[in-house]
């Protein structure tokens, strides 16, 4: 295994340990919602999500599975603003996905 690949590995892991484990260590009652340490708090999860949708969608986008992903996109969007649940937007995202694609 090259050197830069485990450098790689060994940081993404610290980084994802640090920022599991040290919201529960550290004292985070007397951080305002308004202040800035809160707001960035309040971003990293939803631009997280952002950034592996973008990562994951974007060989979906220039192979041959366009409709399928569509069609899995549009299933979690309408769902989640139709009941507002995350477990049945993942799976009819999921079950839209398949279809179509097997098709």
């Amino acid at each position: 295994m090259r050197a830069e690949v485990l450098a790689l590995v060994v940081s993404v892991g610290a980084a994802t340990w640090a920022f599991r484990y040290l919201p529960f260590r550290l004292n985070l009652s007397a951080l305002s919602a308004g202040g800035w340490p809160g707001r960035m708090l309040a971003a990293i999860g939803p631009a997280a999500i952002a950034a592996l949708f973008a990562v994951s969608v974007l060989p979906l986008l220039t192979g041959g599975a366009q409709a399928a992903f569509w069609a899995g996109t549009v299933a979690v969007i309408g769902l989640w603003f139709w009941r507002r649940s995350v477990v049945l937007a993942t799976l009819g995202g999921a079950l839209a996905y398949g279809v179509v694609f097997a098709i």
